[in-house]
């Protein structure tokens, strides 16, 4: 399974960005994708995931309420709104994807086994 995410770059306070990340293989619907961030000297952050099957979204505390996750199954291909950005959004934005992940395991980065390259977020005047 490889992944490919895309769509980050400059934005202002309060601004929107919307990632992507492209799942290369048939039936991603049948895999939990999550989003992690990462910004300079900073921990591997959870930022949101979509549960497999199902589609039911779950967000960090720090999201909450201006990021949206949603996926289009005919493109292989989940999404990641952000709204209303602010500059300690700034970070290297990942999406991790794994077929087997258990419920509890999910805002943990070491749970997911597939993950794509980063997209850079930058949110600055």
């Amino acid at each position: 399974v490889q992944l490919q995410a895309s769509g980050g770059g400059l934005v202002q306070p309060g601004g929107s960005l919307r990632l992507s990340c492209k799942v290369s293989r048939r039936s991603s619907g049948t895999y939990t994708v999550g989003w992690f961030r990462q910004a300079p000297g900073k921990e591997r952050e959870f930022v949101a995931a979509l549960w497999r099957n199902t589609g039911r979204t779950y967000y960090g505390d720090s999201v909450k309420g201006r990021f949206t996750m949603s996926r289009d199954n005919a493109k292989d291909t989940v999404y990641l709104l952000m709204n209303n950005l602010k500059p300690e959004d700034t970070a290297v934005y990942y999406c991790a994807a794994d077929s087997r992940l258990i419920f509890s395991s999910m805002s943990s980065s070491e749970a997911y086994d597939y993950w794509g390259r980063g997209t850079l977020v930058t949110v600055s005047s």
